[in-house]
């Protein structure tokens, strides 16, 4: 099961497209809530926002979806238990909120609308709320007893064995020829048919990888740990300099542009450059003051 969240502004749009007819929408949640229309339930909700003006994206949109077999067999009762523990999970039972379960795809997921002011006034931390999101659905997967995200990439990852164990084979003898750039790298990948997508974000920061080969599309950490972008950034910026790398890349040229690094991505580097110097220390014998 996937959640998915984020805070807005739009609250009666948001929550028109939820109760929305053609997408065979039925309400499976309600909570703190006495309002039939997208109009009454904005209304409530704008009630208890005006007790803090200040907050524009006063209303938090989630998405939480149960894999398509587990969907099939979920009754509107036990969506809207699940909906129920998504909310306990994030914290917001003292919140407003409506839930609707769509069924007009393949793929039954359903939309939770949750005021971000409290009963009591408070304004509800959106801070790190999609992966807070995805962790709540993970743990609810868990409790009732549905599929997890985890046992998918599992179960894709071993079906794609013999592509990873080919993708990682020309990434051992790409890096066996020292390439002293990622666009060098990346140009001899692409030689052995395997393209490698940096991800870079609107503020201009690598993110990391991902790679396209024989139809399929995986980030490169799942291809092997040794081609993440933690790992593969501080051995490309030895073989340029055929020393040591010391100390985290301020920026990096990646397709002829010089981007900065994510602060995720910078934070793992400098991990394994301590790692490294730890080994440094260990393989030399030098003393530790002990």
């Amino acid at each position: 099961m996937i959640g998915k969240g984020h805070a807005i502004s739009s609250t009666k749009a948001s929550i028109s497209y939820g109760w929305n007819q053609e997408k065979e929408a039925e309400v499976v949640l309600k909570d703190h809530l006495a309002g039939d229309t997208p109009t009454e339930i904005t209304e409530e909700f704008q009630i208890i926002q005006s007790q803090n003006e200040r907050c524009i994206n006063n209303t938090l949109s989630f998405v939480v979806s149960p894999t398509i077999e587990d969907g099939k067999s979920l009754s509107p009762e036990e969506l809207g238990e699940l909906a129920k523990k998504f909310l306990k999970e994030m914290h917001l039972q003292n919140h407003q909120a409506i839930g609707f379960v769509h069924r007009d795809k393949a793929h039954t997921h359903v939309h939770i609308y949750a005021n971000r002011i409290s009963l009591s006034g408070e304004v509800y931390k959106d801070n790190f709320i999609g992966k807070r999101s995805q962790l709540a659905a993970d743990h609810v997967a868990k409790e009732l007893g549905l599929t997890r995200v985890r046992e998918v990439q599992y179960e894709k990852l071993q079906e794609l064995k013999e592509i990873r164990q080919e993708i990682k084979t020309i990434h051992d003898r790409v890096l066996q020829t020292r390439p002293k750039s990622l666009d060098e790298y990346i140009s001899k990948m692409k030689a052995h048919k395997v393209e490698v997508i940096p991800t870079i974000n609107k503020s201009n920061q690598l993110q990391g990888f991902r790679v396209a080969y024989k139809g399929s599309n995986l980030k490169a950490s799942e291809v092997d740990r040794s081609m993440s972008g933690n790992r593969l950034i501080p051995q490309i910026s030895q073989n340029r300099s055929f020393t040591r790398l010391k100390e985290v890349p301020k920026n990096v040229l990646v397709l002829n542009k010089a981007v900065q690094l994510s602060n995720n991505l910078a934070t793992k580097i400098a991990k394994e450059l301590l790692t490294g110097a730890i080994k440094i220390v260990r393989d030399t014998g030098i003393g530790m003051g002990y």
